[in-house]
């Protein structure tokens, strides 16, 4: 018999704040990374403007590596990096890292295939007109690519939502640790139905923010 009563709603909100946390903090340093990989994914590939055959294949296996790797191994692999880097390989803090690691080459791919679809007459028509390598990144394929940018973003973040619950298996706190710690192991269904019906609020909300972004700059 379900009992919902038996749920501390404190503990839920917090678990709720821990993931969101991790979610925010994840995205901020995987877009940091990820946006200029993939910028330099696309500016050195075959026919673009910075073209080097072995830079790109060096970052792109690289890439391709780190998105081959399941992300529960690469939380456990990197235990002892993240705990030599922010101290502890628990809670928000300990999370972030193999978060980071874990989206970044995923998010680099998106940027490069965004970029990609620019039309390339607009990189040609900035080339006539003698516009540098730094100029064409940001005066015309950024600001091209911002909507397809921002629906990255958004693909990212929802990725990085699951990534986080998934983190609780190692103690990684927010609701994915909620859920394990009582929803599993104590063997409370309420607490793990409400922890996985949060979660989906809280991707619908995302996507539904992501979409209105991309539909207001693709207007503009």
């Amino acid at each position: 018999m379900i009992d919902f009563s038996v749920i501390d709603w404190g503990d839920i909100g917090q678990a709720t704040l821990e993931t969101l946390a991790m979610t925010g903090l994840s995205l901020f340093f995987t877009v940091l990374i990820g946006l200029p990989l993939g910028i330099l994914l696309f500016l050195t590939a075959r026919k673009q403007l910075l073209a080097q055959r072995g830079v790109y294949v060096a970052l792109s296996l690289v890439v391709n590596v780190l998105r081959s790797v399941p992300f529960l191994i690469l939380l456990i692999v990197m235990i002892p990096v993240t705990l030599l880097l922010v101290g502890t390989s628990l809670g928000v803090e300990g999370s972030i890292p193999p978060l980071v690691i874990g989206t970044a080459p995923f998010f680099a791919r998106l940027v490069e295939n965004v970029l990609r679809d620019i039309d390339r007459g607009v990189l040609e028509a900035c080339q006539a007109m003698g516009a540098s390598t730094h100029q064409i990144i940001f005066g015309a394929l950024l600001p091209e690519a911002l909507p397809g940018l921002l629906a990255a973003v958004t693909i990212t973040a929802i990725t990085l939502m699951s990534y986080a619950a998934m983190s609780g298996v190692i103690g990684g706190g927010g609701l994915g640790d909620l859920a394990i710690r009582f929803g599993y192991q104590r063997f409370q269904t309420e607490v793990m139905i409400v922890t996985v019906a949060v979660l989906v609020v809280l991707v619908q909300l995302l996507q539904f923010f992501g979409d209105r972004l991309v539909l207001y700059f693709t207007r503009k």
